[in-house]
């Protein structure tokens, strides 16, 4: 197709309003890429003047363009357009993803009455919202005479069942700017009017039953505008009571927000609430082009919304940030709330996080002795990693069962924890807080893997001592441990392995709040303490026992199943597709390593592989760490908006305190002597 070469005489020339529909399309598609050329906004309004001079030295042209333009009013319907378009078609999430995806990969057809799907083609590129918007009052004069104009069709039956409202003072822009206008009103009133909105609403905005008074304003504004004129002062008094209760319904329906912070958070009604503002905001532009006395800029002003919506209706990336903020919100406010038990601020504490360390640290070297056994059974693939999958989530509920720890865990927790303290960042305080609040997390995690790893080696050991005590045989065979060793090597992919385990360490912490915001949204805890099913087994009070517990306890349980079942399928599921991915976690990979000096002997020490494999494991647990709280913090700095500015802010801080005072990110504050204080 001849598009950018064409000269304004030519795309004119192509004209022909007696073509059939695809053709007549394919002319309005090749009209709008001769007027785009380049991509450039100013070129683009430059090519539209010519195509104005073309047309209006060229009368058999302008024929030909009015009947063009009667008969493409015929075809399509532009109330839909006005109001429906970049809105979902589907009220729930997945099948608006799901819709975005097809029109994503799908190609479209110019053979179609469906104004959208003709508009999807038109206005593809993201420069159409600028030249639209660019267009001067001088050019937009120019156009109104071209399209203002009632069609001479405008008193046939077929155009005349196109609109639903009076049109005594009405012209046919205006008639199909009303029907846009009644349309958007009725998706915004059976937002209202839906239950999961409504019952979720604040009481008072319940009680004041703003979405019932909806409809009967517009019919106010509808009657002054048909009786006399969009532009009287009657219909100007009704169009502002209008807006000023679309405001009040906009602010009643955000009280929802405040009980999905509380309750949990629907990624579906959250998807619906940010269509009814859109919905809001597209009823206020449809009222500025009846309302306004330049009407084609401000139909002007309407095209290039339309694209621009056009443009975040096909985006997936648009469709999932603006829906699930929320939800990502909810997840880091739990990781907040957990997060701060395993953060120490002074000796006692610390020396507590060392004892639970340690006794997590003991349980793990059972867990090391559980996955040699199931290696020893020679399972297949799956099921040999769905069993390992089982024993890590078994020992890790164990250890969270005893109240003890596993350094990996705590990052993206301890993350949210950290992130929260940067709510408000207008505070002169904020950033040496949160500083304080990042040697404090350090300190807790040199102490978690010290306790880790300080009893998962001499617990391993032991083990293979009483194995061999009692003439069983040890954990692992003398090929076995040389294989152990060289997967722990450090030169090779040991530190990739590591960083992958982080991002698994983060996902289970994402799992956990999902599953925790489904608990609360559900409110399954309710369910246990009251359903009559739970009760007559339970009795009352173990019900309401139950109840509090789980709703305690569900993210705990989400996090460490979840963590566990991944570590042991993961490198299963990525085998299937080819991928030699593993896990390499810092307390299991010590305790892997001990088994195997043990079954060697004390001439291990004269081997490099083991001193190679030591070196793994000094990369290994920074890795999991690291990438699991550099996941998680990002995910919290997001949650809680913190911008670039502040961001940079928080790093000057973080080097500033390791330049001037390196040893509080490493040893805690000695314990202050009471008579000293006093």
């Amino acid at each position: 197709m001849r598009v950018l070469s064409s000269t304004p005489p030519e795309v004119l020339s192509r004209l022909n309003p007696d073509a059939d529909l695809a053709a007549r399309h394919l002319w309005l598609l090749e009209l709008f890429q001769w007027l785009r050329g380049h991509d450039d906004p100013e070129c683009a309004v430059a090519r539209l003047r010519m195509f104005l001079n073309a047309l209006e030295a060229s009368p058999e042209g302008l024929l030909r363009w009015r009947a063009w333009w009667r008969q493409f009013l015929s075809d399509v319907d532009l109330a839909p357009l006005l109001a429906d378009y970049g809105f979902a078609q589907r009220s729930s999430f997945p099948s608006e993803y799901a819709r975005r995806m097809r029109r994503k990969f799908l190609p479209g057809t110019p053979e179609t009455t469906d104004p959208a799907a003709l508009f999807d083609l038109l206005l593809t590129g993201e420069t159409d919202t600028l030249w639209l918007r660019a267009i001067d009052a001088q050019t937009l004069a120019r156009l109104q005479p071209l399209f203002a104009a009632d069609p001479p069709v405008a008193g046939d039956a077929e155009l005349d069942s196109l609109s639903t409202v009076n049109p005594t003072q009405l012209s046919f822009g205006q008639t199909v700017l009303m029907d846009a206008l009644a349309f958007s009103l009725t998706q915004v009133s059976a937002t209202g009017f839906s239950a999961e909105i409504h019952w979720r609403m604040s009481e008072p905005a319940r009680q004041a039953r703003h979405f019932q008074a909806l409809p009967p304003q517009f019919e106010a504004y509808r009657v002054a505008a048909c009786d006399h004129g969009p532009q009287s002062a009657a219909a100007l008094v009704a169009g502002t009571l209008l807006c000023e209760q679309l405001e009040v319904c906009r602010n009643a329906a955000h009280t929802v927000y405040d009980h999905l912070k509380e309750h949990g958070v629907s990624v579906g009604i959250v998807f619906r609430l940010r269509q009814m503002r859109e919905r809001i905001l597209r009823i206020r532009a449809l009222l500025q082009c009846l309302q306004s006395d330049q009407p084609t800029h401000a139909a002007a002003e309407l095209l290039a919304l339309l694209a621009q919506a056009g443009q975040e209706g096909r985006s997936l990336r648009t469709l999932i940030d603006n829906s699930i903020y929320l939800t990502q919100a909810k997840v880091a406010e739990r990781g907040a709330e957990g997060g701060e038990h395993y953060i120490t601020r002074d000796a006692a504490e610390y020396r507590h996080m060392l004892g639970a360390a340690a006794g997590g640290g003991a349980v793990i070297a059972f867990t090391t002795w559980a996955k040699f056994g199931i290696y020893g059974l020679h399972l297949p693939y799956f099921w040999g990693g769905l069993a390992n999958g089982l024993n890590y989530a078994f020992f890790f509920v164990l250890v969270m069962l005893l109240h003890w720890t596993v350094a990996t865990k705590q990052p993206a927790f301890t993350a949210s924890a950290m992130a929260a303290k940067l709510k408000d960042m207008t505070e002169p305080t904020a950033i040496s807080d949160f500083v304080d609040e990042v040697a404090h997390l350090l300190r807790s995690q040199i102490a978690a893997i010290l306790g880790n790893l300080g009893a998962v080696v001499p617990v391993v050991l032991l083990i293979c001592l009483a194995l061999t005590h009692w003439g069983s045989k040890s954990m692992l065979n003398a090929e076995q441990a040389h294989r152990v060793l060289a997967d722990l090597h450090l030169i090779g992919p040991t530190a990739l392995f590591a960083a992958f385990t982080g991002v698994l360490l983060f996902a289970s912490s994402i799992v956990a709040g999902w599953v925790e915001n489904w608990f609360v949204l559900y409110r399954l805890d309710s369910a246990i303490a009251y359903n009559p099913r739970f009760t007559r087994v339970l009795g009352t009070e173990r019900a309401q026992r139950w109840a509090l517990y789980w709703r305690t306890h569900i993210s705990d349980f989400t996090s460490n199943v979840s963590l566990g079942l991944m570590l042991g399928l993961a490198p299963t599921f990525a085998t299937f597709f080819g991928i030699g991915l593993e896990v390499r976690h810092v307390t299991l990979s010590a305790g892997q390593a001990a088994a195997a000096a043990y079954t060697l002997g004390p001439q291990v020490l004269a081997l490099p592989a083991f001193w190679w494999a030591v070196a793994g494991i000094v990369v290994v647990g920074p890795l999991n760490l690291g990438v699991s709280f550099y996941m998680a913090f990002r995910l919290a700095l997001a949650s809680h908006r913190v911008n670039r500015v502040n961001r940079r802010r928080i790093s000057v801080g973080l080097l500033r305190r390791w330049r001037d005072a390196p040893l509080t990110f490493l040893l805690p504050p000695p314990t202050k002597n009471k008579d000293t204080a006093l």
